[in-house]
């Protein structure tokens, strides 16, 4: 984690954050893009995030840093290993979430679960990818992406325990249903079944 991270004053993060915001909004497959956004703008977060994790039996976990990293981008902008840590980490949960929460991969999939992850993590970067997400959306993507996934995302993203202080690794073992419920995870109901979220 630590050779890839690059020091930045101020201004050149604010620089960094702005261009990968734009790129990113035009194009939203990116993931470098994505991430650059939420180092340059996700400090604040990522040091609650770890003081939670530290304050955690299970968040504990983060001491061995056993976890592969997978194929998402290096942490490149935090200042120290343990919020570089908080942010790799962050990235390896997200396709678990998807699965917990029971969501697709597709734009308004994505953009539900940025809804949950700001929730959970209260990342700027996210709520700007919600801004950035639903602009791309037809009218009536919109429509439904507000009228369903935003008011069940925040519901379920305020309702689930600390995501980021679950060890994972430790639960692949249990039911999926008995794992949401310890967890008080509300999967997304089916839009086509629910009228009311």
């Amino acid at each position: 984690m630590l050779a890839a991270r690059v020091n930045l004053k101020g201004w050149q993060q604010a620089a960094v954050a702005v261009g990968s915001a734009f790129g990113a909004l035009l194009d939203p497959k990116r993931a470098d893009l994505i991430a650059a956004l939420g180092e340059t703008t996700g400090k604040p977060a990522f040091e609650r995030v770890l003081q939670r994790m530290k304050n955690s039996h299970e968040g504990r976990f983060m001491g061995s840093r056993n976890f592969s990293p997978d194929d998402r981008p290096p942490v490149r902008f935090m200042d120290t290993d343990d919020l570089a840590f908080v942010a790799t980490r962050a990235r390896e949960v997200h396709d678990f979430w998807h699965v917990l929460f029971g969501l697709p991969t597709n734009l308004i999939g994505e953009t539900a679960l940025k809804v949950i992850e700001f929730e959970q993590m209260f990342l700027p970067m996210c709520m700007l990818s919600v801004a950035g997400g639903s602009v791309r959306f037809s009218e009536k993507q919109r429509n439904l992406f507000f009228q369903h996934y935003f008011p069940w995302a925040t519901k379920a993203g305020l309702k689930a325990t600390d995501l980021m202080s679950v060890y994972y690794e430790k639960h692949f073992h249990e039911d999926l249903e008995e794992v949401r419920r310890n967890w008080g995870i509300v999967p997304c109901p089916d839009p086509k079944k629910s009228s009311v979220v």
